[in-house]
């Protein structure tokens, strides 16, 4: 286990009462260059890892953000503890065109861990686009529950690599980096920094 991970899981445990403590911003680029920003939804840890699942719609703009660079950031803060943590690293896509069996089992159980409305909002219409009346609004969209994702979802994988994380309370900055340690291992190693 990462040696940031127990700080989190503690803020997130202490913060749990909050509804608002399950979402944190996630920063892409363009490929114009320019940083995006929005608010996502923590889906927990992919299983036996430090990796951070989010879903998201594969028509979204920050799938091509991610195509065009796979660089992110993570910014979550805890407003009852007063914690602030900060994540630099990769961004990987799993979508149904993906090759990897075992990623494609990922994303499949990432799909049937969110509730049946969550999963109702992947058969809307492609989203940013402009709104147009094609169905009856009093038209139900219906999803078979025991069916798998459909084509529009998408499970992101966020790698970290550096964790920044502030205790505005105590004045306690740390500083996590890590670096590798055999194929599919990390190292972690913390710094106390001046806040």
């Amino acid at each position: 286990m990462a040696s940031w991970k127990p700080l989190l899981l503690k803020s997130l445990d202490s913060n749990a009462h909050l509804k608002h403590s399950a979402f944190f911003q996630l920063a892409t680029i363009g490929p114009n260059g320019r940083p995006s920003n929005r608010t996502v939804v923590f889906r927990g840890f992919q299983e036996g890892t430090d990796m951070i699942q989010i879903n998201t719609d594969r028509r979204s703009a920050k799938i091509e953000e991610i195509q065009h660079c796979r660089f992110g950031e993570v910014c979550w803060y805890f407003t009852e503890s007063w914690e602030q943590f900060r994540f630099k690293g990769t961004i990987d896509i799993i979508d149904a065109t993906n090759s990897d069996v075992l990623k494609l089992q990922k994303r499949e159980k990432a799909w049937f861990a969110s509730s049946l409305k969550s999963r109702l909002q992947y058969l809307a219409p492609t989203p940013s686009l402009p709104a147009i009346a094609i169905h009856d609004p009093g038209e139900e969209i219906k999803l078979d529950p025991s069916e798998g994702p459909v084509d529009a979802f998408c499970l992101l994988i966020f790698d970290p690599d550096q964790v920044d994380y502030l205790n505005l309370r105590s004045n306690e900055r740390l500083i996590f980096t890590s670096k590798p340690n055999g194929p599919s291992c990390k190292l972690w190693m913390s710094q106390k920094i001046n806040p």
